[in-house]
């Protein structure tokens, strides 16, 4: 698993910048299509980092909507959810965070969008290896909310993911050029 994520994370490094910006773009129109996103809805994405793709379009089109974006905070070995704001600060692996102490639980979310390492035609997916997603989110194998949406670029995806018991299906997972629900 550790050299399949290597090679991931080489392969989205390896996309050129524009391509990049084009492909942010097309993710953007994807999520309109699928994600069911209402006023005073709370959604969670993410800032990029490691060449994930960017949800920089996704976040300008939910601000027009006036939605609440929130971004994942590192706390202790699960994630808390904090509003986007102009203040940050890094986390012990040097990823930025919002710079508050109101955070909010992953329950009270109604969206999480979330980075992929890769992924299957099955929506399961392979994270940065640490677990944080799936411990924080283990409430929700036995429930539908949040809904969940992992973002990735198409030479993301893999043939096959081997879950174990503890991960965490995905709703859908979005690339530029497929939706798989």
């Amino acid at each position: 698993m550790k050299t399949l994520r290597q090679t991931l994370r080489q392969q989205r490094l390896d996309i050129e910048p524009r391509e990049r910006e084009r492909f942010a773009k097309i993710l953007a129109s994807q999520v309109k299509m699928v994600a069911k996103i209402e006023y005073r809805h709370k959604v969670a994405l993410y800032l990029e980092n490691d060449g994930e793709i960017d949800p920089k379009h996704i976040e300008k089109w939910l601000k027009l909507q006036k939605i609440e974006i929130f971004l994942p905070v590192l706390v202790g070995k699960l994630l808390k959810f904090a509003k986007i704001g102009d203040k940050f600060k890094k986390n012990r692996f040097g990823i930025k965070e919002p710079d508050t102490s109101v955070l909010l639980n992953a329950e009270q979310m109604d969206v999480i969008f979330m980075p992929l390492v890769g992924f299957d035609q099955n929506k399961n997916r392979i994270g940065m290896g640490g677990g944080f997603y799936d411990r924080t989110l283990a409430f929700r194998q036995k429930q539908t909310h949040p809904k969940l949406y992992g973002l990735a670029f198409d030479c993301q995806q893999v043939d096959a993911i081997e879950t174990r018991a503890w991960d965490v299906p995905l709703d859908a997972v979005i690339t530029p050029t497929t939706i798989y629900r």
